[in-house]
């Protein structure tokens, strides 16, 4: 069975590769900012499932896979920082609070669809000083994700809990999407 990831995301390609999951990737090309959906579930599926059909008409026969994370708090969505200063606002606004990433995915093959979200909560560290917020900006981490940290690398220093599934913090909740892939005839041993 062929499987595509509609995305170029190299975090969501190393998270199934090193889950024994070997799919071509293919960047779905939908315009994100297009969809102006204000509920966060509803916008992070909607978008998932936008990314999975785009591929699916180019690799028909395929079963793929397209997913999309959405943070939000205080009934706020937010996506990836727009540059430096809206990097830092956003940082010193999640300081000692508590937001949630809502991962949509869905997954296509023929004749089937499975839309489903994951959501988990992370609580950022109130000791936090302005001077800290800044050089975690200064490594460039973070620029490019929602939330505008990466959990997996030095983000992790941002962070003082997660309430709910590791994968989904970072890009894509394996213990969800591994069964949907099984029902549909993914073998994880071929």
């Amino acid at each position: 069975m062929q499987l595509v990831l509609a995305s170029g995301s190299v975090w969501r390609q190393g998270l199934l590769k090193d889950a024994g999951v070997h799919c071509e990737a293919l960047a779905s090309g939908v315009d994100e900012s297009a969809v102006t959906l204000t509920d966060p579930g509803e916008l992070a599926r909607t978008l998932a499932r936008l990314k999975a059909h785009s591929v699916s008409a180019r690799r028909p026969g395929a079963l793929v896979i397209g997913a999309d994370q959405v943070a939000h708090m205080s009934g706020e969505c937010f996506g990836k920082p727009k540059n430096p200063e809206d990097h830092f606002a956003r940082l010193k606004w999640l300081r000692g609070r508590t937001h949630e990433l809502v991962t949509g995915v869905c997954v296509v093959g023929p004749e089937s669809e499975d839309i489903f979200d994951v959501r988990t909560k992370v609580r950022f560290r109130a000791d936090l000083t302005d001077t800290d917020l800044r050089a975690y900006i200064q490594t460039g981490e973070g620029a490019g994700s929602a939330g505008g940290y990466e959990a997996e690398h030095r983000g992790a220093l941002l962070i003082e809990e997660i309430e709910g599934d590791w994968f989904n913090v970072i890009g894509l909740p394996l213990y969800k999407l591994l069964p949907v892939l099984r029902e549909r005839g993914w073998n994880p041993w071929n």
